[in-house]
């Protein structure tokens, strides 16, 4: 897959109503920064900056690995962890 660089957007309005977003920087296939929003919930709640640290550095082609590791712990409300993905490789295709 060819992945953009640069700063990408995607939106994802889930089943149920739900939104979630991202804002991805890019650059060789590598996130170097991203951040997530939307009308979710997580718990505990500062578990999203520890996701959104976590994935710095990381290969999109690896990100389903550690998303599904990360959500073993973590109780989200409204979306889950295919949604993160959803929402980053929407980003990825689309910006």
């Amino acid at each position: 897959m060819k992945v953009r660089n640069g700063i990408l957007k995607g939106e994802l309005k889930v089943k149920g109503g739900k939104l979630i977003k991202c804002e991805v920087k890019i650059k060789d296939g590598i996130i170097e920064k991203i951040k997530f929003s939307g009308d979710f919930f997580m718990h505990p709640e500062e578990k999203i900056e520890e996701l959104e640290e976590k994935l710095k550095g990381v290969k999109i082609d690896d990100l389903q690995n550690i998303l599904k590791s990360f959500f073993k712990k973590i109780q989200v409300i409204g979306v889950n962890k295919d949604d993160f993905l959803a929402v980053v490789m929407k980003a990825v295709k689309n910006s």
